[in-house]
């Protein structure tokens, strides 16, 4: 008979306490993406602080700048995490950054444009920086078997932390209106500073460090670790399918997370009250998607649960363009949640069968790369086409709001072509899975 993931699980006092506080970590650091990335910030930044389609470039502008500076570090820092055995040390820095500009984010005003986006570019680096090091503890909390199971149930946790800083944040601005909008970020940054705290109390780091040479330094030894790793990663040549796929698949998903705010306000006229309550529907049903491909990833394949889940988010996605009411906006955002938190954490158990033995933290480094790159190329080209197509409809005698949401449909269409080559790449991908990983010869 066969044994489920959760009675493999080590049911040690200790390994349950180590899981529940990754668990917890999610919980928190999802307070951060539900008020400040999805339902919040970025339509406050854009609709208050800066205002029409500029507000909707110069977002896009600020996700990229965060995207391309985490990329460029993450790398060096996964190599030193494996060297050194740091992970948790790393992981504090980068999320104390995030919580104290999640803070900050209570200053900002319409028309403080510059320091809107200095600080959200720095909280937001934390936040993605924070992610490679959290994912890369998966490892330690799990075994081969139960690493998909594990990091579903973290993402299913984590959507409900999302969902309940959201309702925190929900009836205050029913009852005060939007004035009470820049203590929802002193509340995402309390919500992320207490539940990150017992990560670092509960969870060992398993991995044994290496001993440093003499004349050399951890900074060093890992800078040419690293350089050997990307010397040797053309023997590599599944992972570098599957980064690929996942490089252009993750522009789609971002896109969407960065900018589903803004459509919802513009397409459909959502106020504030709205788009929460849509992003907690998102958020609950993106927990069952997190819960049940967590599961296809262990029984099938982490490659069959993605490719499932990327065609049921591009079917919510053209859906879009039939749809005219908020009503029908709903239920595709409520297929694109399910389907958009399974793709995501199913992305990340597919790195650790793919990675080389005792290379998983550099692989989920490569992984940050090329998922901030994403973050990076994805929102400019959101806004880009989206400002562009705007004022072509606006040369073209069209309507303020009428050539803003066109050229929102144009934006939306090019999430469905990234999520479609994204798809295709994923298909060439070879199907590895929790009992029979990759071997590189």
């Amino acid at each position: 008979m066969e044994t489920s993931p959760k009675a493999l699980l080590d049911q040690t006092k200790s390994a349950r306490q180590a899981r529940r506080a990754w668990y917890m970590y999610d919980f928190g650091n999802s307070s951060y993406a539900s008020i400040v990335l999805l339902a919040v910030y970025s339509a406050y930044f854009k609709n208050a602080v800066v205002g029409g389609a500029e507000g909707t470039r110069l977002w896009g502008w600020s996700v990229g700048i965060a995207a391309v500076l985490v990329a460029l570090i993450s790398p060096i820092l996964g190599s030193i995490a494996d060297f050194s055995r740091s992970k948790k040390r790393l992981l504090f820095i980068f999320t104390t950054l995030s919580v104290i500009f999640t803070a900050m984010l209570f200053f900002v005003r319409a028309g403080d444009v510059i320091t809107g986006m200095v600080f959200f570019i720095l909280a937001e680096i934390g936040y993605r920086g924070a992610q490679v090091f959290y994912d890369a503890l998966l490892v330690d909390i799990s075994t081969p078997q139960t690493i998909g199971y594990i990091s579903g149930k973290g993402w299913a946790v984590g959507m409900v932390g999302g969902v309940i800083s959201l309702l925190f944040v929900l009836v205050p601005i029913q009852l005060i209106g939007n004035a009470f909008i820049p203590f929802a970020f002193l509340i995402a940054a309390f919500f992320y500073l207490l539940s990150s705290l017992p990560i670092y109390l509960k969870v060992r780091e398993l991995t044994e460090p290496e001993i440093i040479p003499a004349g050399e330094s951890v900074f060093s030894v890992a800078l040419k670790k690293l350089g050997t790793t990307f010397r040797d990663v053309r023997n590599y040549k599944e992972f570098i399918k599957y980064m690929a796929a996942f490089l252009i698949y993750n522009d789609g998903i971002m896109m969407l997370m960065d900018f589903a705010a803004i459509i919802g306000a513009t397409l459909f006229g959502m106020e504030q009250v709205q788009l929460i309550l849509f992003v907690i529907v998102i958020q609950i049903t993106g927990a069952l998607g997190a819960l049940l491909f967590g599961k296809i990833s262990d029984k099938q394949s982490s490659k069959q649960a993605i490719t499932i889940s990327l065609v049921v988010l591009m079917i919510s996605l053209v859906g879009i363009f039939f749809i005219k009411s908020m009503t029908m906006f709903f239920v595709i955002g409520a297929f694109a949640g399910f389907a958009l938190s399974g793709a995501q954490a199913v992305s990340r158990t597919m790195v650790s069968q793919l990675a080389p033995a005792g290379k998983t933290t550099e692989f989920y480094g490569f992984l940050s790369v090329a998922g901030r790159t994403s973050t990076f190329v994805g929102p400019l080209v959101f806004s880009t086409v989206s400002y562009r197509m705007h004022n072509f409809y606006i040369n073209h005698g069209m309507a303020e709001l009428a050539a803003e949401q066109a050229g929102l449909f144009w934006a939306v269409g090019a999430i469905i072509l990234f999520l479609i080559v994204g798809f295709f790449i994923l298909l060439s991908v070879r199907k590895v899975t929790a009992q029979e990983p990759m071997i590189y010869s």
